[in-house]
């Protein structure tokens, strides 16, 4: 990429600035770039932060959990877990700080293409896409409709064109494939194909993880590159809430680590049904559950890359409803980051639903309450922030594109405001003040700073009712129609290789 030259008044003409102006940036001059770093939003004392880990510690040593397999069982026990009378495993306080010594910090998410590698480090912050919500949002009809593998291929390709959104994870059900075994590889496949961006996906049984470690390595080019860069992540919900290991997810886990696959330990309670009902003791339940991931992972294979999954959910407490788009969830997203940072684990949660049916006023407001606060906190990765909708029952394209914008606002919201010697000169206001037009419209310091400093949204109109008018009053929805359909059709049909996606192809029926 160009960097942008300052601009001089005199440089050649108006045709020149605007040129000069569109040229694209360099990453390092960007005003948005993945990984900005958050943690200007503390909604937890240093006092609440410590008093959540002692309870969480308190809860994993008295409580324990249930249902762990028979390996898992004999993996943590070794390390120094107790199995009970009663068939719960318990963590004595030291244990989990050994195991939290050996948690892997620092580590990198692989893309297919090494410009999309997210380092998850300290309060870096990346946006993404999850969920498995079962219908899609025709906006056009306003109706919903079953999710097919088509609409995971299109969700993915469009991920990998809107620049805001740095990741993709597996966002809604194929329900054209009634097989279970080919419903998860054309998950994979659809995802994988679409983007080269790192992503996201599960297994709805231990027994489909060889299929998906064999596509793998084909999309790979052999299980060697595949174990050097490895490029998804298993979102594994190795708890069933409150307090019980998962036996299926974690066998699904187990392999997936000897496979060289990260895990995203994901607990995900729902706050008054799941969960406790004050927002505290929420977070102390997914805190204790995702620190027995950390004693399971470590125990297995210590410094494993592992994300720090608390996902603890809102329950709207008049229905007992989920309600992901709750100014409650907002604070669970960010304290959750903060108990993250305490254990410098990387970290990961829910930001972005919407309770919303369409995108509209709604979604607007719950997805950018959200996504500011979690972005803010300095929460490494945050799932589910662009496209969920009517609490992770319906997922929407054009969302996609709508919130490629939002998250370009949200992202300058966590830079924040440089201030250095240059930036508050006040030469420049001499300058306009004293000897100039008195504006700085046309001065060179705003043309420099206007593509460096200020984002511009692509879709969402800036103009005035007059140009409004004139333009043949644009609507939002329509635009982000017509981005999504220009989008899908100059995508290539699939990223991989064309080999390996015939072979792929020969092995297993693929829909989309």
């Amino acid at each position: 990429m160009n960097e942008l030259s300052p601009v001089s008044r005199r440089s050649g003409g108006r045709a020149a600035r605007v040129a000069a102006r569109s040229a694209p940036l360099a990453e390092n001059l960007r005003p948005i770039r993945p990984g900005l770093p958050g943690g200007q939003y503390k909604p937890l004392t240093e006092a609440g932060v410590k008093r959540i880990h002692e309870a969480a510690l308190e809860a994993l040593e008295v409580i324990g959990l249930s249902q762990a397999p028979e390996s898992g069982v004999e993996i943590m026990t070794k390390a120094g877990a107790i199995l009970g009378d009663d068939g719960r495993l318990r963590f004595p306080r030291a244990l989990v700080e050994d195991m939290l010594a050996k948690a892997a910090r620092n580590i990198t998410l692989f893309g297919r293409d090494p410009k999309y590698d997210m380092h998850l480090s300290g309060t870096n912050t990346y946006f993404g896409t999850a969920g498995a919500a079962v219908h899609i949002v025709d906006v056009e009809k306003r109706e919903y409709r079953e999710s097919t593998s088509h609409d995971l291929l299109a969700a993915s390709k469009l991920v990998h064109h809107l620049d805001n959104i740095h990741f993709f994870q597996r966002a809604m059900v194929c329900r054209d494939v009634t097989d279970n075994l080919l419903m998860d590889m054309n998950t994979l496949y659809a995802c994988c194909a679409g983007t080269t961006k790192h992503v996201g996906t599960s297994f709805s049984d231990p027994s489909h993880v060889a299929d998906g470690f064999d596509m793998l390595h084909m999309i790979a080019g052999g299980e060697d590159k595949w174990r050097a860069r490895p490029f998804v992540s298993n979102s594994n919900c190795f708890v069933v809430p409150p307090m019980k290991f998962a036996t299926e997810s974690c066998q699904t886990m187990e392999h997936c680590i000897r496979e060289g696959m990260p895990v995203l330990l994901l607990s995900a309670g729902q706050a008054g049904a799941t969960a406790p009902a004050p927002l505290a003791t929420a977070i102390v339940q997914a805190v204790a559950e995702c620190l027995a991931g950390v004693v399971y992972v470590n125990a297995m294979s210590p410094g494993f890359p592992a994300i720090f999954g608390t996902w603890p959910f809102v329950s709207d407490l008049r229905t007992g409803a989920m309600s992901g788009g709750s100014g409650e969830q907002g604070l669970l997203t960010a304290g959750c980051a903060q108990m993250h940072q305490f254990y410098g684990l990387p970290g990961g949660a829910a930001g972005g639903m919407s309770d919303s049916k369409l995108p509209d006023m709604q979604a607007g407001w719950e997805q950018g309450i959200l996504n500011v606060m979690a972005g803010l906190s300095g929460l490494n990765m945050i799932y589910e922030s662009v496209g969920m909708h009517a609490s992770l029952l319906g997922f929407c394209l054009e969302s996609l594109v709508l919130g490629d914008d939002l998250l370009g606002q949200v992202q300058r919201c966590i830079r924040g405001i440089d201030v250095t010697e240059d930036s508050v000169s006040i030469e420049t206001m001499k300058s306009v003040c004293l000897e100039g037009p008195g504006h700085y419209l046309g001065h060179n310091q705003t043309l420099e700073v206007m593509q460096t400093e200020y984002v511009y949204p692509v879709v969402a109109n800036r103009s005035s009712p007059k140009e409004w008018v004139e333009l043949g009053k644009p609507d939002l929805i329509q635009k982000a129609i017509e981005r999504k359909n220009r989008i899908l059709a100059e995508a290539a049909p699939s990223l991989i290789d064309a080999e390996a996606d015939a072979a792929i192809r020969k092995r297993w029926e693929i829909y989309c």
